[in-house]
């Protein structure tokens, strides 16, 4: 074999290895965002505002602002969108401003507003909203709060549906929270598919939260369940310490990787295997980051975001 011969059949069996190599690379990279919600760690920002700190604080997705970006002329949301490309950044899964939890002047306030801002997020490129569900209630059994939570969330998701929106549904799982009223309702893994099924619409999924699936003795069992399809948004948090599982409180929470009660290392390892392509956010609800002045709490965030990540076996970037 001459040399002219050599090199070219390594270049053909290098041709024929690439998509290999590049399969193999896409398998471990790292699909899920590291994404901003000013609002959760107690930060007020406008979305420029957010824009910018998450560019600066290193995040790489930010939440957007549903009211906002429908209330934008069209020049200045055009504007937000290049300076969202201009810094690298993609947007993360806004909150739904629909109040389907109580009465039914609330739920048809919310709806009747709910075409302009849906449309306003298609308009601007988003394409997950998420809100959460109440645990339990005072007056419905579960099976009646099932149907009237399947019957307002059908109409939602169609109305999300018909702009491009996939909606997730985030379950609380503190026993704290469920056993705190008269009749409990969903708030396991479980109990949101069951509700998801009832719903029967396509663009409906998961919000999931390491917190949640703790409190709701989960497993990565549970999540390796699901499919990337299923998840919408996934939130990052941590447990205070010394505190016996079925007596923590929703409201007092730690940041990812704080103190090591839960795993969110196995937690993002599950998702990543899954091939979890969703935002992922911290919403640690912590009195002392809300007393932080803003730099403070946006680097404490990014910084344990980051922590997080480092500890998720099996991803790169």
């Amino acid at each position: 074999m001459n040399r002219r011969t050599f090199l070219e059949r390594t270049a053909a069996a290098g041709a024929l290895l690439a998509p290999c190599v590049a399969r193999a690379a896409a398998a471990t990279r790292r699909l899920m965002t590291i994404d901003l919600c000013c609002g959760r760690i107690g930060v007020k920002a406008s979305q420029r505002e957010a824009i910018e700190y998450a560019h600066r604080y290193g995040f790489e997705s930010v939440e957007p602002s549903g009211g906002e970006l429908a209330n934008m002329p069209a020049d200045a949301r055009d504007g937000v969108l290049a300076d969202l490309k201009g810094k690298g950044l993609v947007w993360g899964a806004a909150a739904l401003p629909v109040d389907f939890r109580g009465d039914d002047a609330a739920f048809r306030t919310g709806v009747e507003r709910l075409n302009g801002i849906a449309s306003a997020l298609q308009r601007a490129g988003v394409t997950r909203i998420g809100t959460w569900l109440s645990p339990a209630h005072d007056e419905l059994p579960f099976e009646a709060n099932l149907e009237r939570h399947a019957v307002r969330l059908r109409e939602t998701a169609r109305i999300l549906g018909a702009h491009g929106l996939r909606l997730g549904l985030e379950y609380v799982g503190p026993k704290t929270s469920w056993a705190a009223r008269k009749h409990p309702f969903v708030h396991t893994l479980a109990g949101v598919r069951k509700l998801i099924a009832a719903i029967g619409e396509k663009n409906v999924g998961v919000v999931l939260d390491s917190w949640h699936w703790y409190t709701a003795h989960e497993t990565a069992a549970d999540l390796a369940t699901l499919t990337d399809a299923d998840i919408v948004a996934v939130d990052l948090n941590d447990a205070p310490a010394g505190i016996p599982v079925d007596e923590l409180v929703d409201g007092r929470r730690e940041l990812p990787a704080a103190t090591g009660v839960i795993s969110v290392g196995a937690f993002l390892t599950a998702l990543h295997r899954l091939g979890c392509t969703a935002p992922v956010r911290a919403e640690p609800f912590n009195a002392a980051l809300r007393e932080m002045p803003p730099a403070s709490a946006l680097a404490a965030t990014a910084a344990a975001m980051k922590k997080a990540f480092a500890l998720m076996e099996g991803g790169t970037g």
